[in-house]
């Protein structure tokens, strides 16, 4: 009768390379993780972006413990995606790491290049986007496509707006300043209102929000503001109110659906008011 397969014993260092050999350990058939060696890139990919998120939501939140946390996480997204690679003989991590330190050198000369100090600003200022359209043209990444097929369609939607804009302004498709964004603005609400006034149908009540939206990004894009972040900052302030709302309320044993709007706007201002004076202090 044979032997079943013996264990692997793990690895007695904690570094980048004993990551990558626990990796390989759960993806070895018979001795693995069964969960592990099911997976594929498709199913990981979910989980490489939640974890992304993840490493920004510790960042917005200045925990430096929990961000140590996180950012190992993601790192092990890099090492599953990179092990399931070499098995299947495309790359490695070894090519993953490589690649990028060549990309970083490469893209800042002003950096490992011979400028003089007072050069390094003039080169530095726009270069890697330069140096990007440079390598994308030079492995025929925009042969047949436009400037904007490269904008990665899983972004966020909000900064995918931005990417797009940004992208379109390099060629001179943009307004000059924040005037004619305001008033652009101001049209989309007004076609909004249009719309619902005339009963449209809610794909076309849809498609002018969106529009909206859009234009909204672009406007942050104009303010040097990350129309994303704002958001999640907006987000994170509607929930530390509400939460305000929520405990005032508890210390009458009541919830919000005991409570009427206006007493709840009223805690509303107050949670505002007390947010802003420990702002002044």
């Amino acid at each position: 009768m044979p032997k079943p397969p013996k264990s692997p014993t793990p690895p007695a260092r904690r570094d980048l390379a004993a990551l990558a050999r626990i990796m390989a350990d759960l993806r070895t058939p018979e001795t693995g993780c069964p969960w592990d060696l099911k997976q594929s890139f498709a199913t990981i990919a979910p989980y490489t972006i939640e974890e992304a998120y993840e490493v920004a939501d510790a960042i917005e939140r200045h925990d430096m413990d929990d961000l140590r946390g996180e950012l190992g996480d993601l790192l092990l997204q890099v090492v599953y995606h990179s092990q399931m690679a070499s098995e299947d003989g495309a790359f490695d991590l070894d090519d993953v790491v490589g690649g990028i330190c060549e990309k970083m050198i490469r893209r800042h000369p002003h950096v490992y290049g011979d400028a003089v100090n007072g050069d390094r600003p003039k080169l530095a200022k726009g270069f890697w986007e330069r140096q990007k359209a440079k390598e994308r043209a030079e492995r025929g990444g925009d042969a047949g496509q436009g400037i904007l097929a490269d904008v990665p369609r899983i972004l966020p939607a909000l900064s995918r707006a931005a990417k797009l804009q940004s992208r379109a302004a390099r060629v001179g498709f943009d307004w000059p300043d924040t005037g004619p964004v305001f008033a652009k603005i101001t049209e989309e609400i007004a076609e909004l209102e249009a719309a619902i006034a005339a009963d449209e149908p809610h794909s076309r009540l849809g498609e002018e929000l969106g529009d909206i939206l859009f234009v909204l990004a672009n406007l942050g894009r104009h303010l040097g503001i990350d129309p994303e972040a704002a958001l999640t900052s907006a987000n994170a302030k509607f929930t530390r109110r509400f939460a305000h709302i929520e405990a005032r309320l508890a210390e009458d044993g009541r919830k919000p659906e005991d409570s009427s709007l206006a007493e709840m706007d009223r805690l509303w201002n107050q949670a505002k008011a007390h947010e802003r004076a420990d702002t002044e202090d």
